[in-house]
């Protein structure tokens, strides 16, 4: 145990972020560098290595976080980073991404704010890079077998390190110009800065792993002749076929899924372009979904200069604080959240729903028109009388997504079986229904949390391995039956 008082001598504290007015005029990460050091070996003394760690059952990877907080609490970085790596391929990402349900089901939470363990996690595993702790792990004989790995998400990268470190020859095949999937194109700057991604490439490259950009299985190379080439695929392709929203309207200039604005945006900041082409500066922008995605729209507008900012959710406001009886500890509770960009401004309304667009002559979205609703025997439905217009120049659409692409072809050329609810189907070793055929992430699961692609990455690795000779000694730290399990 790091400190038996810990906890009852320090409270939490978290990463100290930079002044709104500063931040929003540039795309780097809102919080001050070099912030954390200074408090977190007294934040993981507040770790009270609890006979039952809950954090253990709330984190989808299993992370050993007693472990690493103790070793935090004592400045044993080396030690710390390879307990943060047992179990974790790249905690720099979950580390500033992840919403830490660890954190939910952390024991101290139960009538204390809990550990900050995500924050104790980007420490050790930023001061890992700083000392050199992080290095390439080459295998010391090869397998003699192939892997292709399509989709370079979180998953796919993940599937993809623990197959090379196995010893056998994995290729990832990545549809865009670059690596990282949604990790890419998807998350803003301010949230993760891609260099963090870049030395990840750098570190896989080194142990191995090949990487192909620019070719979309499916279409420039067909699923069959791909089967033909490796011993075993690993579908790792997310759920990229975005919520749509059928209103009059829709079809306007202006009205923009989520990932058609945000990676343009990210482009500019690769050097792709100087100026985006969808660019929210000096327009009224609504950002229609309450979600992550909504969030990044929402401060990426901030960043583009926006006029204004709102917001809107369909359900009503959550709660400020867990609900005893259906949010109960160590669940993750649905609580009301203000992110990074909505410290940034912007106005966020709730229990509203968008009835239709209106355009100028020219097609232009000017307004959105919404109404607000309330259950009514369990549905939601449209409050008469409340109908309103507010005024709408850029609208950006994030309100999930459905599941995976099948405009490609790649589902049907592999011939591959469903779920019931639209996911690829596969089995407690993530096969599916073709022989030599994986799947792991959200093609499998539907959208979810990074932290869960990371730990289905790792599972779906371990099923390969144990096809490919029998057994393994990979680290698989979940089944696709435990998504009844966890958030």
């Amino acid at each position: 145990m790091a400190d038996p008082k810990g906890f009852l001598n320090h409270g939490r504290e978290v990463a100290r972020s930079r002044p709104v007015e500063e931040r929003v005029k540039d795309w780097n990460e809102v919080y001050v560098p070099g912030s954390l050091l200074p408090i977190i070996s007294k934040q993981a003394s507040r770790c009270m290595d609890c006979g039952i760690p809950f954090c253990h059952n709330g984190c989808p990877l299993g992370n050993l976080i007693p472990e690493w907080n103790d070793y935090a609490y004592r400045e044993d970085w080396a030690a710390a980073s390879e307990r943060l790596h047992a179990t974790n391929n790249f905690p720099e990402f979950t580390g500033r991404l992840c919403p830490a349900p660890c954190e939910s089901a952390c024991v101290l939470g139960i009538n204390q704010p809990p550990v900050t363990i995500k924050n104790v996690e980007v420490s050790i595993i930023d001061k890992a890079w700083e000392t050199g702790d992080v290095a390439p792990q080459i295998p010391e004989r090869l397998s003699g077998k192939t892997v292709a790995v399509v989709g370079s998400g979180p998953a796919g990268l993940a599937a993809a390190q623990q197959l090379t470190r196995a010893g056998h020859t994995v290729a990832v095949y990545e549809r865009a110009d670059r690596i990282g999937g949604l990790l890419r194109y998807g998350i803003p700057e301010f949230k993760m800065e891609k260099r963090h991604i870049n030395r990840r490439i750098e570190q896989m490259r080194a142990e191995g792993t090949r990487f192909r950009t620019g070719i979309e299985i499916g279409r420039d190379l067909k699923a069959t002749d791909l089967k033909k080439r490796y011993d075993a695929v690993v579908l790792a392709v997310g759920a990229t076929t975005a919520r749509d929203l059928s209103v009059p309207g829709r079809e306007l200039k202006g009205v923009y899924q989520a990932m058609e604005y945000l990676p343009l945006a990210n482009k500019v900041q690769e050097g792709d372009f100087v100026a985006p082409p969808i660019s929210a500066e000096g327009k009224h922008v609504v950002v229609i979904g309450g979600g992550d995605t909504g969030a990044d729209c929402v401060g990426t507008a901030h960043r583009q200069g926006a006029a204004s900012v709102t917001q809107l959710e369909i359900m009503p406001r959550p709660n400020d604080e867990r609900h005893p009886i259906n949010q109960p500890w160590p669940t993750f509770p649905m609580l009301y959240k203000v992110t990074s960009a909505h410290e940034e401004g912007g106005e966020r309304v709730y229990s509203v729903s968008t009835t239709h667009f209106e355009g100028d002559e020219d097609g232009n979205v000017q307004w959105l028109h919404l109404t607000e609703v309330g259950f009514i025997d369990g549905r939601l439905t449209p409050k008469p009388g409340t109908e309103r217009k507010i005024p709408a120049q850029l609208v950006t659409l994030a309100m999930g997504f459905t599941g995976t692409d099948r405009e490609n072809g790649l589902v049907e050329q592999f011939g591959l079986e469903l779920d019931e609810r639209g996911n690829i189907a596969r089995d407690d070793d993530y096969q599916t229904n073709v022989p030599g055929v994986f799947v792991a992430g959200d093609a499998g699961r539907g959208q979810s949390l990074i932290v869960w692609a990371i730990a289905e990455g790792r599972s779906a690795a371990r099923g390969v391995d144990r096809h490919l000779t029998g057994a393994s000694e990979l680290h698989a730290p979940i089944r696709p039956t435990d998504r009844a399990l966890m958030v």
